[in-house]
This record gives structure tokens, C-alpha cells and sequence, in this order.
């Protein structure tokens, strides 16, 4: 049988493998980090590896998976190492990362999570729970009071299941120890996730006691961050490569581009690393690029995913291949996005438009069109209603991000242009399947149908009646003649 992954196989490795350069046994954990996602060990996980490369051991990281304990049952038996394969059309690059130095499931020892959370030598608290984490309404950025998740946690306080209640709690009982808070640092794709982030954690803190809420409000760093990678699902594919790269098996490799990006806003209660050493950039406003990447970057993204779904495109390189959808997102980028983006002096707006092209056209990643269309009922107010609003408020036209919004709304009602099932992953699948079903065919009652769910487009683009004339069009054409020649249509 071929030899697991471990920190007694990394001396067998194939000289070109990168593996840890610091002693893990001397690091120490700095960063408790809630979502232990493949984006996380392919983003913040690379650049704290560089921290601990340069010698600075205090910043090694307890990652805790929310929901399954697959991540923590993978890379227990591998002492925590896993690889991640850097893939482009010119070659691969792997590298070995140590950075993560314990893991811990929250359902099964929520005590354990809140322990670490709570002790003297974690100084930060990182996320990526993705949208939906946040128990928020995404319309309006404000707590979900009647969540499940939180009307659990607001009767069950030292056993928390969400976001907001673990972070809540363990700062609760700093506070009471008489130590600093620490600092919650968002890692994902909100606007002002930062203070996003603030905004429902203080909100559930203040639920729970006046003066917990105002302390939360006031002393607690929330800093926001613009993050920026691609990263596939792994497939038993991508496991069987590694493996024959490495030459022993890794249960939970990740996948990803040589691309990344990481802008920090820097405000923290109680020091942090040097992240520069991974690439990482700190300023003191976050929002300019923050704005540009989700609207172009995951607004492009979401728009290909729900349009090439429905053409029958797997991956994106594979839609970026079927030119009229590639001329349809530098159309979109450039004529629609673009014109509602602030400037970033010194930035080629240009060039940033171009590269997000080739990173899409990347043929060594096989990023699932299905895997990027998850969540959308999340997504979609972030990476396209705020530009819709902003061309709405100018007057300007807004078809192909109408084309977009259309595209998720026939995705979501759970059937493809040939009739077969879709597999929708969504915490509103049932109830947007059901609007879907009750207005049929029938583009102008569809429009309406979605445009009345004000969790996802707020009561200003509700009663838009520019908007639902322009994605009642856009419904028309992707029910009479299809994905692949409504988006030829709008190039």
C-alpha cells in the first residue's frame, strides 16, 4: 500500500516539492481559523506558512471545521500536512504546508473550540464560512434573528452552532478573564465584510446582554479584507495526480492557480503577522478593492457559472473556450462594471480586466460551473445587484448583468435546458424552486416572482420596474432560444 502523507514521510519527498522550512513542533497557535474550507489552505494557510517560514513561530494556526469532520479526518492522520498544487498550462508546482496545527470539529466538542478561542495566546480569530455563515439577511447585511442557528444559541450560549454565537461566547469569556478581545478577521466575499461581520456579532452579542454588545461594538477589531484565489473542488483525480507526484498519497490536496491576492486592512487589537511575506498587502482602506474584485472578478464568475451551466459548459476554462461567453464577460467587465468602480490610483483597471480572462481560461483548473453557482440566493446581492443598483441610479443599460440575474433565476428553478434535474445548493432551494414552479414559463411572472424575494433583492429592487422589464427580456430569451445564443446575442 502506497505510504500516507506525514511528517515522517516528508524527507521522502521528490526533491521539487516544497515542504515546511520551520520547526512545528516549536510553533505555537496564534490563529484560531472557523471554516476549514479548501480556500482557506490554499490562501491565508500559504501566507502564514511564509510567517512561520521567516521565523515567526507564534502564529500558527487551530483550524475548525463548523459542519464536517471530512477536513479533520483527512489531515489528523497526516499530521496536519496537506499539499497544495499550484496548476497552470505551463506546469505544475506543490508545495507542503504545515502552517495548520490542529483541528477540531465544533459539533462534536463545541467546549473544546471555544477553550482555544478563548485562550491567552490566540489573538486572532479567522473566517471563511462563506456568505451564508454570517446568519444575515444579504440584502441588508443585518443579523437573522430568527435563524435557527441563532435561536439556538441564544438559549444555548456554552454550546454555540453559529458564527456569531462561538465568537460571542469565547469573547465573553475574555472579557471576564480579563484578557484583550481578539481580532476577527472576515476572509470572505462580503462587501465590507469587516464590518459585516461586526454588524451581526455585535448585533447577537447585544441580544444577549446590553453591555456585551456595546463592548463587542467598541473594542473589537473587525478589519475587512479583499481575498482573491481560485480554488476548485478536489477530485479523486486531482488525488490520484498528487500521488504520483509525491509519491505517497494525501487524502485532501487542494487545487489552485499561481494568482492570489490578499488586501488587509490593518487594525488589530494585539499584534499580527508579517502576512506580507506571503504576498499579502495592508492598507488602511480595503473598500476600492474590495468593490472591484467582487464585482468583477465574482460577479464575471457567478454570471458564467449560471449562463455555462445552462449551455451544458462543466467548468469555466471550458465556457471561456466557447468564445461568445468569454466576449460576453469582457463586454460585461468593461461596459457595465467598470463605469461603477471608484478609481485606485496607480492601478491598471485595464490590465486587471485581462488577467481575470486568462485566469478563467486556465486549462489546468477544472472549476465546476456547479460548484461556483452554489449559494446564490447568497451571492448574488454581492457580486451583482450592487452594480445593477449603481447602473439603475446612473441610467445606464445593464443587459448582460440582467442576462446574469436571469441566468440564476432558471438555474435555481432545478431543471436544465434538456430536462434534467439540477442539483441546487442553496439555504432558499425550496423556496425559490417553489416561486419557480408557480410562474412556469412565463418570463414577466418569473421576474416577478424573484424580484419579490426581499432577502435578496431589498425592497428598493423589488419594485423596480426598469429591473423587472430588463430581467423579464432576459428570462424571455434564455427560455425561447437558450443559454448559448441568448449570450451571443448580448456580446
Amino acid at each position: 500500500m502506497i505510504q500516507r502523507l506525514s511528517s515522517v514521510a516528508l524527507p521522502t519527498l521528490p526533491a521539487d516539492v516544497v515542504r515546511p522550512r520551520f520547526d512545528r513542533g516549536a510553533a505555537r497557535i496564534g490563529i484560531v481559523h472557523l471554516g476549514l474550507g479548501a480556500f482557506h489552505r490554499a490562501h491565508q494557510a500559504v501566507a502564514t506558512e511564509a510567517v512561520l517560514a521567516g521565523g515567526d513561530l507564534q502564529w500558527g494556526i487551530a483550524g475548525v471545521s463548523l459542519r464536517s469532520p471530512d477536513t479533520r479526518d483527512a489531515l489528523q492522520p497526516q499530521d496536519g500536512l496537506y499539499t497544495v498544487a499550484v496548476r497552470s498550462g505551463s506546469g505544475d508546482r506543490l508545495e507542503v504546508i504545515g502552517a495548520i496545527l490542529t483541528q477540531l470539529v465544533a459539533p462534536e466538542d463545541p467546549e473544546a473550540v471555544l477553550a482555544l478561542m478563548a485562550a491567552p495566546a490566540t489573538r486572532i480569530v479567522s473566517l471563511t464560512v462563506t456568505e451564508k455563515g454570517y446568519c444575515h439577511n444579504p440584502a441588508t447585511g443585518e443579523l437573522d434573528r430568527d435563524h435557527p442557528d441563532i435561536v439556538h444559541d441564544l438559549a444555548n450560549s456554552h454550546a454555540p452552532r453559529s458564527v456569531p454565537g462561538f465568537l460571542v461566547e469565547a469573547l465573553r469569556r475574555r472579557r471576564e478573564a480579563g484578557l484583550p478581545p481578539f481580532t476577527v478577521l472576515s476572509c470572505d466575499n462580503l462587501p465590507a465584510n469587516g464590518a459585516t461581520a461586526r454588524r451581526v456579532v455585535a448585533a447577537f452579542a447585544e441580544l444577549r446582554d446590553d453591555a456585551l454588545g456595546s463592548f463587542v461594538a467598541r473594542e473589537v477589531p473587525f478589519p475587512s479584507t479583499m481575498v482573491d484565489r481560485i480554488v476548485p473542488a478536489t477530485t479523486d483525480d486531482d488525488r490520484a495526480l498528487v500521488a504520483e507526484r509525491l509519491g505517497v498519497e494525501d487524502a485532501w490536496p487542494v487545487m489552485t492557480e499561481p494568482f492570489r491576492q490578499w488586501v488587509i486592512e490593518d487594525h488589530f487589537a494585539d499584534g499580527r503577522p508579517d502576512w506580507t511575506a506571503g504576498g499579502a498587502r495592508f492598507v488602511a482602506d480595503v473598500e476600492p478593492f474590495e468593490l472591484m474584485k467582487l464585482r468583477l472578478l465574482n460577479g464575471s464568475h457567478s454570471t458564467l457559472a449560471y449562463l455555462g451551466y445552462l449551455a451544458g459548459h462543466e467548468t469555466v476554462s471550458e465556457a471561456m473556450a466557447d468564445a461568445p461567453f468569454a466576449d460576453l464577460l469582457a463586454a460585461m467587465m468593461e461596459r457595465e462594471i467598470a463605469p461603477t468602480l471608484p478609481p485606485l490610483f496607480g492601478f491598471d483597471l485595464a490590465a486587471y480586466r485581462a488577467e481575470l480572462l486568462q485566469r478563467f481560461r486556465n486549462p489546468a483548473l477544472r472549476h465546476r460551473t456547479w460548484q461556483i453557482a452554489m449559494d446564490g440566493s447568497q451571492k448574488v446581492p454581492q457580486r451583482l445587484l450592487g452594480t445593477i443598483r449603481d447602473r439603475l441610479k446612473a441610467g445606464e443599460p445593464f443587459e448582460r448583468l440582467a442576462l446574469g440575474l436571469a441566468g440564476w433565476i432558471r438555474y435555481v428553478g432545478g431543471r436544465d435546458e434538456r430536462g434534467g434535474a439540477i442539483d441546487v445548493r442553496d439555504p432558499m432551494a425550496a423556496r425559490l424552486r417553489a416561486l419557480s414552479d408557480g410562474a412556469g414559463e412565463d418570463p414577466e411572472r418569473l421576474a416577478d416572482a424573484f424580484l419579490s424575494v426581499r432577502e435578496v433583492f431589498g425592497d428598493d429592487l423589488a419594485g423596480d420596474l426598469r429591473l423587472r422589464r430588463t430581467v423579464a427580456q432576459a428570462l424571455a430569451r434564455l427560455i425561447t432560444v437558450g443559454s448559448a445564443a441568448a449570450v451571443a446575442e448580448r456580446v
